[in-house]
């Protein structure tokens, strides 16, 4: 079974280097919830009568025949696996969108500097077809706060997916995954509170 990403050090040059902060969101992803059916699968007890040939003589198309998960192990899984490798997704998205609003970004004087001195430039593309490289672009911040809305909205589809699964397999579809998830955060905060975890 798949163990949740490490949560990466978080500083405004990780937010800033979209690549990493993409990398480390689509690994995370890629090691939980797409693989979330084998992630299930690898929770169901192997057969103790070994296996029957005669199991396979015939299709099997319903779902409601699918072997199901105990709970147990299926709260360990949502507990353990899921839940934590959504929060730690949720608090780089959340701090990298408050570097966004917020930069404390090292490099900010230089480049200012740097494209107040190129805004005093005349340029003719036709003589300097590089020139393109002095014409304003979108500032990093705006360029960041685009990504993260963006992501925001990958995960979101991707947990509802997930959750969707998850709810087949182990029932109890009651819930969806934000109320779900906040119950999880609520027993996590008050487990810290009463120093147990």
């Amino acid at each position: 079974m798949s163990q949740p990403s490490n949560k990466p050090s978080l500083t405004p040059q990780f937010c800033f280097n979209e690549t990493a902060l993409r990398d480390f969101l689509r690994l995370s992803r890629v090691a939980i919830d797409d693989s979330i059916i084998q992630n299930l699968n690898a929770l169901i007890i192997p057969a103790r009568a070994g296996f029957d040939p005669s199991s396979t003589a015939e299709r099997q198309t319903q779902t409601s025949r699918r072997r199901a998960i105990d709970s147990q192990a299926c709260q360990g899984f949502k507990e353990n696996v899921l839940f934590q490798s959504w929060q730690t997704r949720s608090d780089v998205l959340n701090y990298c969108a408050g570097v966004a609003v917020n930069p404390e970004d090292p490099d900010l004087i230089a480049r200012e500097a740097e494209s107040a001195k190129d805004r005093e430039r005349v340029v003719d593309e036709r003589l300097d077809p590089y020139s393109g490289r002095f014409f304003p672009r979108e500032a990093r911040t705006e360029s960041l706060a685009n990504l993260i809305r963006n992501e925001r909205g990958v995960e979101g589809i991707i947990r509802s997916r997930s959750w969707g699964l998850v709810t087949e397999r182990c029932g109890d579809a009651s819930v969806g995954w934000e109320e779900a998830l906040n119950k999880w955060r609520a027993a996590q905060e008050e487990r810290r509170d009463y120093g147990l975890g």
